[in-house]
């Protein structure tokens, strides 16, 4: 199958010079701009960092009954969202196990966007039987920025006509760029001040020059997969297929995760009219969760010791790593770690708490290193919110 590109394909190109390509959902997207993606990492937490996010599937939800259709699949509450406001929600299948998560933004009293990893135009349809409502894939018809960092206010300030100083974390605004109408929400992967554009995609390209114009001042920088993925660990963010699998792809029932599980239960109003998964969802409550998604900081003089046993000083990864890696404690193996990365920011793999240890290889052999559950998200600037 030949791979598409983004709208914005004719501007990142002669931009990637690393030729670091990969897939995002038959899409080919830039992994690093860069020989190495340092400097677009280190934008996205000082300066500004500029990321396409076409490939993303989008669903245009709307008609009298698209609150009830999506009320009927996510967890949230979706009868109490204002117009104008953005929610992040997983959905689940019958038993409870996420199916995949994503956004909802409410652009009017009948009018929803939903945004989400996987295709899900068929489970939307589904779910739709007996409901006045139009459900349309608006994934390749609507092209998408994501703008994060301190200086993404400051950026879109000068590029988009319209009050983006007031728009409030998890809100969206309309706008224009150039004369082009574009939506902004304040949203985004990084756990960082940030904004999402979404432009027609025939007047995608206008919109990336005036932003990358407006952006020279404040040290904005394309970036790209490698970064976002750092960026995303320390926000605590999870990923479908990482860290999570979804339950329309696993092969045994042990792969499958509730939202409660995955340290989500803020997202799941039990209280609402009946939604898919939600008897399920109230059992599992009932009866106590059985794991939770946590956080792990690995002790660096733990790690710094395996690497001196070795005579070798610690070797540190330059990018995030998605293997599964085991996690001990009391002599056996008690759960794995879905993903991880060096913190740059941080100075650390990720209030002391339970400590454990983690498998790490050095030199060849597997070793194991002393790390302690703590809160999420590892990194959490005042800036994203206020």
């Amino acid at each position: 199958m030949t791979l598409k590109t983004t709208p914005f394909h004719s501007r990142t190109a002669p931009l990637c010079v690393s030729q670091a390509w990969r897939r995002w959902a038959g899409h080919v997207v830039a992994s690093s701009y860069e020989m190495v993606h340092e400097r677009e990492y280190h934008a996205i937490r000082s300066a500004a960092a500029l990321f396409d996010v076409s490939p993303l599937y989008k669903y245009s939800i709307t008609g009298k009954d698209a609150e009830r259709l999506l009320d009927r699949i996510v967890t949230r509450n979706i009868a109490k969202q204002k117009v104008g406001q953005v929610v992040y929600t997983p959905w689940c299948d019958a038993d409870g196990k996420i199916i995949d998560d994503g956004t909802v933004s409410r652009l009017g009293e009948t009018e929803f966007r939903m945004t989400a990893a996987d295709p899900s135009m068929r489970w939307l349809h589904l779910n739709a039987v007996g409901l006045d409502v139009r459900i349309e894939d608006v994934s390749e018809k609507l092209a998408a920025l994501s703008l994060q960092g301190p200086n993404a206010r400051e950026i879109l300030k000068c590029a988009v006509d319209g009050d983006v100083a007031s728009l409030k974390f998890f809100r969206l605004m309309r706008g224009s760029v150039r004369g082009i109408p574009v939506g902004v929400s304040r949203t985004g992967y990084t756990g960082d001040l940030g904004y999402e554009i979404w432009i027609d995609a025939d007047q995608a390209l206008p919109v990336w020059d005036a932003i990358v114009e407006a952006g020279e001042d404040y040290g904005i920088v394309p970036a790209g997969m490698l970064a976002l993925d750092m960026a995303r660990i320390e926000a605590a963010l999870m990923l479908i297929e990482v860290d999570y699998v979804s339950a329309h792809h696993a092969l045994i029932e042990r792969q499958k995760s509730s939202p409660y599980e995955m340290n989500l239960s803020w997202t799941v109003d039990l209280a609402k009219p009946w939604f898919v998964g939600q008897h399920a969802l109230q059992a599992e409550v009932d009866r106590g969760i059985a794991w939770k998604f946590i956080g792990l900081d690995i002790d660096w003089n733990s790690l710094e010791k395996l690497y001196e046993a070795a005579h070798l000083p610690p070797k540190l990864p330059l990018a995030a790593w998605r293997v599964s890696v085991p996690v001990f404690a009391y002599g056996r193996q008690v759960g794995y770690a879905t993903s991880g990365s060096w913190s740059p920011l941080l100075k650390k793999y990720a209030t002391p708490g339970t400590e454990v240890e983690m498998e790490v290889t050095v030199e060849h052999f597997r070793r194991r290193a002393l790390a302690r559950v703590v809160k999420t998200p590892f990194f959490d600037p005042e800036r994203k919110r206020s």
